[in-house]
């Protein structure tokens, strides 16, 4: 758990600041206002998870500059860092930190560490069926449910609905289990918290994609799974999460309470040279991502926005 301290001290300061996707972005965040003479390429390779929110954030900054062309790939958390160091993309959009391993890497090559852009804050939602009667599982049912190790606490492996107390028709079915693939940051993410950095049941279904794992739980009145609460759909319901006896849903009031456990930061990588600026065309999409408008479209897809308190310390760390 001492790798998600600085999101824990984020979502501290997300509390502290009164901030929330509910009440709207921030207002002290600055309006953005294009510049001239921007044109080129721009390319983003990394994370599913990121994809939406890439896409939305590219239409916007295309309004404010139709000369750039930009292209998006989301094929996982893990796909960014080699994207970066063989120069491939600009942008490395990742739903977790970089390993050590991949810092180092990118060091290697460049001899100075990638720059880390906070952006947004993400919740992972436990997905259920919409008909499924249960609204609410703990961290210990959850890891007895999708791990076989059960780090959490739990006394005993949970393979039916009955263990986790639906009666009834509900009571001898099994779960269809659903998870990310292990190149999502999501995969490692929710392996390292919810399973308390256990391994997988080899029973799950891995899927490519956030949207696959919401669409097979859609599917199984029986299905389970897990990926950004941005990815909810009219098929299923996010599961509330018992902590101490209460159930608290994967809002962002509860993330930024620190009362959901399932809260991560949303991350874009560049590869900036400590000694020089960023080139124009990066710049001024991440201007705009740390703007008002680039917040606004956070809130639109369905994640928590940054405060100005902490967008303004984003901005300074990068030189905007």
């Amino acid at each position: 758990m001492r790798k998600y301290l600085a999101i824990f001290a984020l979502l501290g300061m997300l509390s502290a600041s009164n901030v929330s996707a509910q009440t709207g972005v921030d207002p002290a965040l600055p309006e953005y206002t294009p510049v001239s003479g921007i044109s080129g390429n721009l390319s983003s390779m990394g994370s599913d998870t990121l994809n939406n929110l890439m896409t939305l954030w590219a239409e916007a900054f295309q309004g404010y500059y139709p000369n750039v062309n930009i292209q998006i790939q989301g094929a996982g958390s893990s796909t960014a860092p080699p994207a970066l160091i063989e120069a491939t993309a600009n942008f490395g959009p990742m739903s977790r930190e970089m390993r050590a391993t991949e810092i180092e890497q990118f060091e290697q090559r460049f001899g100075y560490q990638p720059v880390k852009v906070t952006t947004a804050v993400d919740t992972i939602a436990v997905y259920l069926n919409k008909d499924n009667p249960l609204d609410c599982l703990s961290i210990p049912e959850i890891d007895a449910i999708f791990s076989a190790t059960r780090r959490c606490g739990h006394g005993e492996d949970i393979t039916r609905w009955g263990q986790v107390g639906l009666t009834g028709a509900w009571a001898n079915r099994d779960f269809t289990i659903y998870s990310r693939n292990a190149v999502s940051g999501t995969y490692g993410f929710f392996k390292d918290v919810a399973l308390c950095g256990g391994d997988y049941k080899p029973t799950i279904n891995e899927q490519p994609g956030s949207a696959s794992v919401v669409q097979g739980v859609t599917e199984s009145i029986n299905g389970i799974g897990y990926s950004g609460i941005g990815y909810i759909t009219s098929g299923v319901k996010a599961a509330s999460i018992n902590m101490g006896g209460t159930c608290y849903e994967p809002n962002a009031e509860n993330a930024a309470s620190g009362n959901y456990p399932l809260a991560r930061g949303l991350f874009l990588y560049v590869n900036k040279n400590p000694t020089e600026p960023l080139a124009p065309v990066e710049r001024e999409f991440l201007r705009l991502v740390l703007s008002k408008q680039g917040q606004e479209v956070v809130v639109r897809d369905g994640y928590i926005p940054l405060p100005e308190t902490i967008a303004a310390q984003v901005r300074a760390q990068i030189g905007l």
